[in-house]
C-alpha cells in the first residue's frame, strides 16, 4: 500500500498504525516522488493527501489514472467539498476528511479492498490481471444485455458495442448493482451501503461522482437519474 502525505508526524503515524494492522506500506512525503514509486512497484491501494507539494494528490490521481485502476482513497483537510469533488472527478474511490481515525481509515481501506476483488475487463493493468488469477473465480456466468450494453456477471467484464470498457473496482459494483435490478430505482443510501459499505451518515456525493464517471464510459443516457429518489438503469 502506497501512503503519499506532506506531513511528516502524519505521515510516520499513519504508516505505523497500518503496519500494525498487518499492511505492508510505502511512503513518500509529495506528488512527484509518490507516482515515481507507484510506477516502480504494483500496489493493492494508494492512500493520497489532497494537498501536496509539486504534485498536489488530485492531480497524483489522474496521473495514476491513466494506467492503472488500483483504488485510490483520499484525504482531505477540509470539510467544504471542494477537495472532495475534485478528488473523485479525478478517479478516487472514496475519501476520508482529516483530522481521521484510524479505525475509520482501516475500515475504508478494507471496503476498497474488498471491492478490489471484483476485477475488470482484459487489458486493465497488470496489478488488476494479477489480482484476478488469485481471487475465487465466480459459480456461474450470467450475461445481461441491455442494448448495446453487455455486462458478464460471471465473468466480470463490460462491453458497449462489442469493445471491453475499462472499470475501476468501485464502478464495476456500482455497474452490478444497477444491472442486477434494471429498471428499478436505487436510492443512493441503499448503493452507498451496498457498494461503498457505508452506514445512513455517508456522503451520497461519492455516489452521483461515481455515476457521473459510468455515464462517461457507458453512455450519458444509460444511467437515468430519477429525481427525489436515486438512479436506475435503463432496459
Amino acid at each position: 500500500m502506497l501512503l503519499v502525505e506532506d506531513d511528516d508526524l502524519m505521515r510516520r503515524s499513519f504508516t505505523v498504525a497500518l503496519e500494525r494492522y498487518g499492511y505492508a506500506m510505502r511512503a513518500a512525503a509529495d506528488g512527484l516522488t509518490g507516482l515515481e514509486i507507484f510506477r516502480d512497484e504494483p500496489f493493492d491501494l494508494l492512500i493520497l493527501d489532497v494537498m501536496l507539494p509539486g504534485l498536489d494528490g488530485i492531480g497524483l490521481c489522474r496521473r495514476v489514472r491513466e494506467t492503472s485502476l488500483v483504488p485510490v482513497l483520499m484525504m482531505s483537510a477540509r470539510g467544504d467539498g471542494l477537495d472532495v469533488v475534485a478528488g473523485l472527478e479525478a478517479g478516487a474511490d472514496d475519501y476520508v476528511v482529516k483530522p481521521v481515525d484510524t479505525y475509520v481509515l482501516v475500515a475504508r481501506i478494507r471496503s476498497l479492498l474488498r471491492r478490489a476483488t471484483y476485477a475488470p475487463a482484459p487489458g486493465q493493468g497488470p496489478e488488476r490481471a494479477a489480482r484476478q488469477e488469485e481471487a475465487p473465480a465466480p459459480a456461474d456466468s450470467d450475461v445481461l444485455v441491455f442494448g448495446d450494453l453487455t455486462v458478464d456477471t460471471g465473468g466480470l467484464e463490460v462491453s458497449v458495442s462489442g469493445k471491453p470498457v475499462a472499470l475501476t473496482p468501485t464502478e464495476l459494483k456500482l455497474l452490478l448493482a444497477f444491472a442486477e435490478q434494471p429498471g428499478i430505482v436505487l436510492a443512493r443510501h441503499t448503493l452507498l451501503r451496498d457498494v461503498w459499505e457505508y452506514g445512513w451518515d455517508g456522503d451520497s456525493r461519492v455516489v452521483d461522482l461515481c455515476v457521473q464517471r459510468l455515464r462517461g464510459k457507458l453512455g450519458r443516457d444509460r444511467i437515468e437519474t430519477v429525481r427525489g429518489f436515486g438512479y436506475k438503469l435503463r432496459r
